[in-house]
């Protein structure tokens, strides 16, 4: 993943990418690099869940100029450590101007890694859980321009209900959906982007 220690990369502005991007260097390696890439790792994946909550009501590249900061404010996503946050360690994060301060968010994090864990010794995995949405495998769509691509689908509502009905919470179809387009469950980069062809291949990996 990118940090945000290499936003001074410069990148090559006239590549054609999808036109959801500003010319930010942080953004524009997140969108080379991760954004559309399949990914199968089960914290990874409870991450990206976590970021994309948090993310409801602000642009991505919000999080993503903080996300080092998250990072290291709740301990890598470690599930087990999160799981065993206490109120001095909420308070603390509710004090910690390197990450989003909702105390709501916050709380949901905590409850999401015990749920997690709880996923991880009782079922076949976090991972597995998410992709049998997908049949284990990522969507190639075909969008050309942004007005084609959805803000969720039928596989998101059924995702999202199946999160909640475990209890997860900040998953709602419109975030899950956000989530599977970062995480590669589909490819929406549109088609004229550079990176849509080289997703189209990682996933036939």
């Amino acid at each position: 993943m990118i940090s945000n220690n290499e936003a001074t990369v410069t990148y090559d502005t006239s590549i054609i990418r999808c036109p959801w991007l500003t010319a930010d260097p942080i953004y524009l390696a997140y969108h080379d690099t991760e954004w559309g890439v399949p990914e199968y790792d089960d914290r990874a994946l409870f991450e990206k869940l976590i970021l994309d909550g948090f993310q409801a009501g602000l642009s991505w590249l919000t999080i993503l100029r903080k996300r080092d900061g998250f990072r290291q404010a709740f301990d890598n996503f470690d599930p087990e450590k999160i799981a065993r946050y206490d109120e001095k360690k909420q308070h603390d994060l509710l004090q910690n101007t390197g990450i989003i301060r909702n105390k709501a968010k916050i709380k949901a994090t905590i409850s999401n890694a015990q749920i997690w864990l709880d996923m991880m010794e009782k079922e076949a995995g976090f991972s597995d859980f998410l992709w049998h949405f997908m049949q284990g495998k990522p969507r190639q769509n075909m969008f050309k321009t942004m007005q084609d691509i959805p803000a969720h689908t039928a596989e998101s509502h059924a995702m999202s209900k199946a999160l909640r009905k475990k209890g997860f919470r900040f998953c709602g179809p419109t975030i899950v959906y956000a989530f599977m387009q970062a995480c590669g469950f589909v490819n929406d980069h549109i088609m004229s982007c550079h990176c849509y062809e080289k997703c189209k291949q990682i996933s036939k990996k």
